[in-house]
């Protein structure tokens, strides 16, 4: 029989540290799941690179972020944090096509 706490404080406590133990492992997600991101565009900014194609393509960057914020709504986020996000992480792969064409 598992022995449960009726000390409201120790178990506000555990559900605390149940929820950081949770985010962690979440964070952990995002960082894995951004590097994997970046690696796959590292390789088109080498594709874009070696056959002389625009570092950016506003066209699909907007197409991205409207999918992201059905996303975002679907998930419960706020659209246009998704949204900034996105375009954060646009500014570094773009930096990254730059850099690749130079």
């Amino acid at each position: 029989m598992t022995e449960t706490t009726t000390d409201p404080v120790a178990r506000a406590a555990a559900l605390l540290k149940e929820h950081r133990e949770s985010i962690d492992r979440l964070d952990a997600i995002i960082v894995y799941t951004l590097g994997e991101r970046f690696k796959r565009t590292q390789a088109v900014g080498k594709l874009k690179a070696t056959h002389d194609l625009p570092p950016s393509d506003p066209a699909r960057e907007a197409k991205q972020i409207e999918r992201l914020e059905d996303l975002a709504r679907e998930a419960d986020l706020d659209p246009e944090f998704a949204k900034a996000f996105l375009n954060f992480i646009i500014d570094e792969v773009i930096r990254h096509h730059k850099k690749h064409q130079e």
